[in-house]
């Protein structure tokens, strides 16, 4: 079937432009078009109202895990519901529920993360984390380690403070961010950000070597945490270079510099661990999730922080009397039986494992595109991975950013049937639900090869 990206009448009867101010939207293609409104789902697809189904190869926005007609979890949302639908986990009280999840989220992170605050989203999680750091730090006696690191080109949530540590301009440009806490180190982006003829080795140490000098200029005594996702989602599906973490950590810890491991994406599975930090052999001091936590199917994010952060931050409670910081909906009853189920359905029906069997498939078929004249790299890990485009007959010179190469390939797919996401950097994203299979891998990738030798001969014409 031919779908075309054009909206149908039915869909125009939902234009909606009066009323809603859509996010990542350019309003005026939606003033012309209208927005494509989904209606239903089942397994990895999803059918818009006008009856066309694809295949969602970015799992909604990195997070629909475990698909879209799950019904134990929509059944675990009903019977909480109907036992308690809201209360909150302000001045003493939480709910069963809540207190499930914690416990089984414990019992799931690594060793040293002991306590959770709970959250709805992934910027919220990171914004929550950064006040932890800050109340963490002033509770030792040093309240102007303020600052945070993160990476040029990462990605860490859109509100104020996440925002600032999210290095991309579409989320800073017309805000006035970043702000002042925020500061960035080197990009690890092997190939397009190594020199000519230096080796992964040498790239990474010097992405080291920037780091430290970074620490030096600002000032250890003045840097509170260190961000960084496992594995760069948003920014560019970023696999870091070879022992990167290895020799990140011991700088972070000579310089008494937290760790926030971001995994938002990276957890509960996509990386084929159930966490990120694992896949990547990283010991965080806090690590903030969200999206896989619930499959997506509830609003649900937490905090999870190590003993001594916990410590030092209920010390520092008791002596102000409280913890001031929270939100209406933390722990919320419903999202957090959606996610309690989540996590057991992982268990139970060993995601894990069927990821690491399905990713050999998934990562041959991302190699295969390697084959186009208009991609220069393809990398892939879990079930994520991206197609990074280039001119054709270079090594890595990019085609020029104007033409906008990667939203007209992921258009162009959207046609043949299958949803994917276009990056910053000029790639495709890959990152369907984690119950994909082998078949449905190959039918997803059969129809993205499909538009292939036009988008050639497109990259082509611009040079």
């Amino acid at each position: 079937m031919n779908i075309q990206n054009k909206s149908s009448k039915n869909s125009l009867e939902f234009k909606s432009i009066d009323y809603q101010l859509q996010p990542y939207t350019n309003p005026e293609l939606i003033k012309e078009n209208g927005p494509q409104v989904f209606r239903s789902g089942r397994g990895v697809e999803v059918k818009d109202i006008d009856g066309n189904s694809y295949i969602e190869g970015m799992s909604g926005l990195w997070c629909a895990s475990l698909g879209f007609n799950e019904t134990e979890l929509v059944e675990a949302a009903i019977t909480q519901m109907k036992k308690l639908p809201f209360y909150h986990s302000f001045t003493g009280k939480t709910c069963e529920s809540t207190i499930n999840l914690s416990e089984k989220l414990i019992e799931v992170a690594p060793n040293n993360l002991k306590k959770i605050f709970f959250c709805n989203s992934g910027s919220e999680a990171n914004d929550t984390a950064i006040k932890i750091v800050w109340y963490y730090h002033a509770s030792l006696g040093n309240p102007q380690k303020r600052k945070i690191i993160s990476r040029k080109g990462s990605y860490h949530g859109v509100t104020l403070a996440a925002a600032s540590l999210t290095a991309l301009d579409y989320a800073q440009k017309g805000f006035g961010l970043p702000l002042d806490f925020a500061i960035h180190t080197t990009w690890p982006h092997y190939f397009q950000n190594s020199n000519d003829n230096e080796t992964e080795e040498d790239f990474c140490n010097r992405l080291v070597s920037d780091l430290e000098k970074l620490i030096e200029i600002e000032g250890a005594e003045n840097i509170g945490a260190f961000i960084a996702e496992p594995l760069m989602g948003a920014g560019g599906v970023i696999i870091p270079p070879k022992n990167y973490f290895a020799l990140v950590q011991p700088v972070l810890k000579k310089n008494n510099i937290l760790f926030i491991a971001d995994e938002v994406i990276c957890g509960f599975g996509r990386t084929g661990n159930m966490w990120g930090s694992q896949t990547f052999d990283i010991e965080p001091d806090i690590i903030t999730c969200a999206k896989g936590l619930s499959s997506a199917y509830a609003p649900i994010s937490a905090v999870l922080m190590s003993e001594n952060i916990a410590y030092e931050v209920e010390k520092q409670a008791i002596k102000l009397g409280q913890f001031g910081h929270g939100y209406t909906y933390s722990g919320h009853p419903v999202s957090s039986a959606v996610a309690l189920k989540t996590l057991e359905i992982m268990e139970k029906r060993n995601i894990i494992n069927h990821v690491r069997k399905v990713s050999t498939i998934f990562s041959k078929r991302i190699s295969r595109l390697q084959k186009y004249e208009c991609i220069g790299n393809v990398r892939s890990l879990g079930l994520i991975g991206a197609a990074e485009f280039v001119k054709p007959g270079t090594k890595r010179e990019k085609i020029d950013m104007a033409h906008k190469f990667a939203a007209t390939a992921v258009k162009k797919i959207h046609e043949s049937g299958v949803i994917l996401r276009a990056l910053p950097i000029d790639a495709i994203a890959f990152c369907p639900p984690l119950i994909i299979t082998e078949d449905e891998i190959n039918q997803m990738f059969d129809k993205i090869e499909s538009v292939f030798p036009e988008m050639d001969q497109i990259a082509k014409a611009y040079n």
